[in-house]
């Protein structure tokens, strides 16, 4: 019997695959179009008609820009654990303890309680105005709903302040060191990404100077704090450069807030609480780390009430809003105030003290200033080592994995991130561990 329907295969490397999405081959998306007829002895074959090649936009395909991304040691790690060996993982923030039951007992009552349709686009009401006063509570700055749009997340949140701020074309500065996404994010609304190098012997600290020889022509500014990768929290004076910055070049500032909660020395200083900051700074946050919501996807951006306008706008064409019992459980988190907060940040905080005392007893691996966030960045320039190599011989030699600074920028160069996201004595044991390694390969 010959079956006479048509229908499309996507063969990518010669694979036939049926029902997935397409995927790209130097920015092709080539489908073959064929026919079942039937062969010999009545068996069913494919016979092609024809062939097309659809190329993907230049934008998507050049998100991550070019040259290497330093993520070598991160994949190779995740390769020897799905090939059964035993690797302690301190790469990614990712916490080691799970949402707090109270904040899953919630999402669960409220989406038995039919709060899974359809939710308000710019967030709930509830959540605008409980993220309204905890921003209003912890800067001094006065904060409504109108101000707040919420967001699947942080990262979301950063794609929609630069769509919301950046033409095509524009330059949008970034701090470097970096958290991997941003180059790409900028990129992927069609802006330049232009780093501001921020060095090792100011403590990766932005200066004024830094970011005005980088700011001709700049858009925007963003900036992280406390900051991811390098653990450090950003002094009033960095945060007044910042904003100098923005006013004398008229940029907007983008602030990367999602570490607000971990704050071990100093103290957490918005740029949108200096005078003149405002009206032009958009602050990114997000559940993610604050409540190990990572995989809730919730976040917000606050900023001045037009340009949230615009952003809802923009969320009614991309995400079409974030489910309403993930909102409703964000709603009963933040209620909970510092308790559930200082719970969450607490084994950071151990471990930060615990990596501390370790690196005190010795000379070869420093220490940047350990301040804030969920990492401790580490100088290993005396091994003579890049950090790539360094991190690279560490998981060979001990099966532990770290990043290398340079995944996050050239200005971490010598250096490596370690997450403290491990049980206690297995991060003490860890850290001792490449210490030792340190000093046995230093030359």
């Amino acid at each position: 019997m010959v079956m006479q329907q048509q229908m499309m295969v996507r063969v990518v490397m010669g694979a036939l695959v049926a029902g997935r999405a397409p995927l790209v081959e130097r920015g092709c998306v080539r489908y073959h179009k064929f026919r079942f007829d039937t062969g010999r002895a009545g068996w069913p074959c494919l016979r092609t008609l024809t062939e097309v090649c659809m190329e993907l936009s230049n934008r998507i395909q050049g998100l991550t820009g070019g040259g290497s991304d330093g993520w070598d040691v991160f994949y190779k790690a995740r390769r020897m654990i799905g090939a059964g060996v035993g690797v302690t993982e301190l790469t990614i923030g990712e916490h080691d303890i799970r949402t707090d039951q109270s904040i899953l007992d919630a999402m669960h009552h409220s989406a038995s309680g039919g709060h899974t349709g359809y939710a308000m686009v710019p967030g709930t009401d509830a959540l605008r105005d409980a993220v309204a006063a905890r921003l209003t509570a912890r800067t001094g700055v006065h904060t409504t709903r109108d101000n707040v749009v919420v967001t699947p997340g942080g990262q979301s949140a950063l794609f929609s302040a630069h769509h919301a701020l950046c033409d095509e074309g524009d330059v949008a500065l970034y701090c470097d060191p970096y958290y991997a996404t941003y180059p790409g994010t900028v990129r992927s609304v069609g802006a330049v990404p232009r780093a501001v190098p921020c060095l090792p012997e100011n403590a990766f600290q932005p200066t004024f100077s830094d970011i005005a020889a980088k700011s001709e022509g700049a858009k925007s500014l963003l900036v992280n704090t406390p900051n991811n990768p390098t653990g450090v929290v950003y002094s009033r004076e960095t945060v007044e450069g910042i904003a100098r910055a923005c006013c004398e070049y008229d940029m907007w500032c983008i602030s990367d807030e999602v570490y607000d909660t971990q704050v071990w020395d100093g103290t957490h200083i918005s740029p949108r609480t200096l005078d003149g900051m405002a009206e032009r700074t958009l602050v990114v946050g997000s559940m993610s780390k604050s409540h190990a919501m990572t995989g809730s996807r919730i976040g917000w951006i606050v900023g001045p009430e037009d340009a949230v306008e615009n952003l809802i706008n923009l969320a009614t064409h991309t995400t079409y809003g974030v489910p309403g019992y993930i909102q409703d459980a964000a709603v009963f988190a933040l209620g909970e105030g510092l308790a559930l907060e200082e719970k969450v940040a607490e084994p950071f905080r151990r471990r930060r003290a615990i990596g501390q005392n370790i690196l005190a007893e010795q000379n070869v691996v420093g220490l940047v200033p350990s301040e804030g966030a969920m990492y401790m960045m580490l100088d290993v320039r005396s091994t003579g080592l890049s950090g790539e190599d360094f991190a690279d011989k560490l998981l060979d030699a001990h099966h532990i994995a770290v990043m290398p600074g340079e995944s996050f920028g050239a200005s971490a160069a010598g250096h490596v991130r370690v997450a403290m996201t491990v049980e206690d004595s297995a991060f003490e044991a860890s850290l001792k561990t490449l210490v030792g390694f340190a000093k046995e390969i230093q030359p």
